[in-house]
């Protein structure tokens, strides 16, 4: 009765139609195919789901993807914020040009990226030879997937933190200046608050971008078994080798990897949230 009360109160019509259409697309995109993969893993058997994942190949790429997705995301998380707060709060030649620029890994088809990074960071390339005359390298090896995950995942940060800088008055910042507060006082007590929500979504996506990421990865890696190996790659060979059910396997255990990190995320967004005032 409370709930059809407060429907009944709502100045915005067609609930109902909202909703269903909500639920419709959401188990059409989400629901469904998520829910596939886990009959496929069900079918196959419990105990052969985890025989395929619990080999040394696997976890060695299961570990390089979470574990350099979480490093490009966290990287992305401050520079991105960086990014973003130049990008909102200063006017400078070629502002335009910048902002324009960090749209570029959202329209790059992601193998073009590859095939570009590659071209620079090989050891004939032009960072790439500089890191070969210091003793170094760069392509086919963690670095490079570290700096093509960055490279797709920057956006996600800055155009998600970018929106709220706007929105954030000046007046806020010169309130804490007049109240005796320093630059750096400000920025950590009154101005990342207000950021945290925002970053942290920023965060989120940049790393399920990175996690799932294939076509710009394969090229600098080098995709050595147990080295530079990343999950996708492994789930696409057992796919050329008709091992469907393999393939749903490791699916099953990035999923699960997934939707916990996501989980503890949005937990800590609900906690920025409530501390600030905004829930």
């Amino acid at each position: 009765m409370a709930l059809a009360l407060r429907l009944q109160k709502s100045p915005m019509p067609g609930f109902g139609l909202g909703m269903g259409i909500t639920l419709a697309m959401l188990s059409l995109i989400v629901i469904l195919p998520v829910g596939a993969l886990l009959a496929r893993g069900i079918s196959y058997g419990p105990e052969a789901v985890w025989a395929t994942i619990n080999t040394p190949r696997v976890w060695a790429a299961l570990y390089l993807s979470f574990r350099l997705a979480f490093f490009a995301a966290l990287f992305n998380l401050v520079f991105g914020t960086l990014l973003a707060w130049v990008l909102a709060r200063y006017d400078f030649p070629g502002r335009r040009l910048v902002d324009a620029l960090v749209d570029l890994p959202f329209a790059l088809p992601t193998a073009v990226a590859g095939i570009a990074l590659t071209a620079l960071y090989a050891p004939n390339g032009i960072f790439g030879g500089i890191a070969r005359d210091l003793g170094g390298k760069i392509a086919y090896t963690q670095w490079g997937i570290l700096i093509a995950l960055i490279f797709v995942g920057l956006p996600f940060v800055t155009r998600t933190v970018q929106p709220v800088i706007a929105e954030i008055e000046h007046e806020v910042e010169e309130a804490s200046a007049t109240l005796g507060a320093g630059r750096f006082y400000t920025l950590r007590r009154v101005i990342l608050p207000m950021l945290l929500p925002a970053a942290l979504t920023g965060f989120a996506l940049s790393l399920a971008r990175a996690v799932g990421e294939y076509g710009s990865v394969i090229f600098i890696a080098g995709n050595l078994p147990m080295k530079t190996e990343i999950a996708p790659l492994l789930i696409v060979i057992k796919l050329e080798e008709f091992d469907y059910d393999g393939a749903a396997a490791i699916g099953i255990a990035m999923l699960l990897i997934s939707f916990t990190m996501l989980l503890a995320i949005n937990l800590i967004q609900i906690w920025s949230r409530r501390r600030i005032g905004h829930v």
